[in-house]
């Protein structure tokens, strides 16, 4: 009798410190850009050194991950590389660049509230590419989280043009990404399911993509500035290698953290833990990092958080009763099968002999 109640409460302790887990890099990374744009002004360069930094981890995990398996990790052909993978590179590329770049410019807060409307275009880009059906009740999703975004940023005593025009089109531009992240993820031949094996094909693209308008905008300044390639104090260089890559184990953090809390509970949970992670930046903002939010900046987060929610209720209600979690998504005669990173070897075992029996649900 006592086993229920203890399994219920393991499951709530497990969600809660997931969540928690989450909310350290999502959080974490947010303030520590911003702390570090007031007097680092290169957030390209450094997006470009978190790419190297996570496409270095996830190297190691997948080598890590084929020791401990003994099966092949998959590797994509050039062909497939550039043709299926370039796309959602260049947008995750610009995407992260440009929600950097307006660190120099606009607040937290302000950032916060207009990244929210990245949902907007990826339930239009999910109606583009037919990943998801139209329905009279996104009328209102649009409506409250345009509203909300418009009533925050008229009254905004903090407001910037050119970094708000960033973020909103690094949010245009996270809808592509995030509908194609889908795609390719879903593509089974492709044997990308795994978020490890993604990022680590991603990351090269992405760091490509971004060079050429890291060269135009910062090639020249990163060249003389003192803080990196014309360093006259080796301290000046080392702190900067020390927080850059600070940041980049954050940025990994946030993707593996993500994933744990997606597959260890539902993606419903993750969209409702950011509602609260955005409150609670919000509130962090204001609280230590002097950001200002008047009464009707508040209304108007309090809105769009609410368009949110709906858009939430009606996925939650039309796949009610569907399992978009792949546990293993191998083909029968594909040798690269995949492992979980969740998953013991004693259940990659038993999954292993009843593979015959297993339905893939998409």
């Amino acid at each position: 009798m006592m086993a229920c109640p203890m399994q219920f409460i393991l499951k709530v302790l497990r969600t809660v410190g997931l969540v928690l887990f989450y909310y350290v890099f999502s959080i974490g990374i947010t303030f520590y850009n911003k702390w570090l744009m007031r007097d680092f002004h290169f957030p390209l360069f450094m997006t470009l050194a978190h790419l190297i930094i996570i496409f270095c981890f996830s190297t190691l995990i997948r080598c890590a991950m084929q020791s401990w398996s003994g099966k092949l990790r998959v590797t994509l052909s050039w062909k497939v590389y550039l043709s299926k993978v370039a796309p959602t590179a260049l947008a995750s590329a610009l995407d992260i660049g440009l929600s950097n770049w307006s660190f120099l410019f606009i607040t937290i807060s302000l950032y916060t509230m207009t990244k929210s409307s990245a949902v907007l275009f990826i339930l239009f880009f999910s109606l583009v590419f037919k990943l998801e059906e139209p329905n009279p009740f996104l009328i209102p999703v649009v409506l409250l989280i345009a509203s909300g975004l418009f009533m925050f940023t008229l009254k905004s005593t903090q407001f910037n043009l050119e970094g708000f025009l960033m973020v909103m089109l690094a949010s245009f531009i996270g809808g592509i990404r995030w509908t194609l992240t889908q795609i390719l993820m879903h593509k089974a031949e492709l044997g990308l399911q795994n978020p490890i094996d993604t990022m680590y094909h991603l990351q090269p693209l992405m760091f490509i993509g971004l060079f050429p308008l890291f060269l135009l905008n910062e090639g020249l300044s990163v060249s003389t500035t003192e803080k990196l390639f014309r360093v006259t104090e080796l301290s000046h260089l080392l702190y900067s290698l020390l927080t850059l890559s600070v940041g980049g184990m954050l940025a990994f953090g946030l993707g593996f953290s993500e994933f744990l809390l997606v597959s260890r509970t539902s993606s419903l949970t993750l969209s409702i833990a950011g509602i609260f992670k955005e409150i609670c930046t919000l509130l962090l903002a204001v609280e230590f990092m002097g950001d200002k939010m008047s009464m009707v900046n508040w209304l108007g987060f309090t809105v769009c958080l609410s368009g949110i929610s709906l858009h939430i209720g009606i996925k939650t209600y039309y796949n009610k009763g569907t399992n978009s979690m792949v546990r293993q998504l191998p083909g029968r005669d594909n040798p690269d099968i995949e492992l979980p990173l969740l998953q013991t070897k004693e259940d990659y075992n038993e999954d292993t002999n009843d593979e015959e029996e297993h339905e893939i649900l998409h």
